[in-house]
């Protein structure tokens, strides 16, 4: 059974046994929501995923092109791969490294 999770985002099709899905454990979401592209799948339920965004340097008046990594927890029942756009939401500290979960994807047309 798939629960609201407050955020105004359609839930995934499939079903899934995981405790810390949003969608269907019991991990609940709160703070700052990011989009951005998939990077890597190597690890076991983790995506990288990298966020680019602008930053303005006072000293030239303009603006330049940043991004950055996070690691994000990533649902059996979401299952996002290299190249997907997803949006994940900000949770509870999950591992060292991991305070986001993907909540959803949007495949990209290559």
């Amino acid at each position: 059974m798939k629960k609201d999770i407050g955020i105004g985002i359609k839930g995934p099709e499939k079903s899934c046994e995981d405790a810390n899905c949003p969608w269907h454990g019991s991990i609940g979401v709160r703070g700052r929501l990011f989009d951005g592209k998939v990077v890597s799948t190597k690890s076991s339920l983790t995506v990288i995923i990298e966020k680019g965004y602008s930053h303005m340097v006072p000293k030239y008046q303009g603006y330049e092109r940043r991004k950055s990594k996070i690691a994000a927890h990533n649902p059996p029942c979401i299952n996002a791969k290299e190249g997907d756009k997803v949006v994940i939401a900000e949770c509870r500290p999950l591992s060292k490294t991991k305070n986001f979960v993907v909540v959803s994807k949007e495949a990209v047309k290559s």
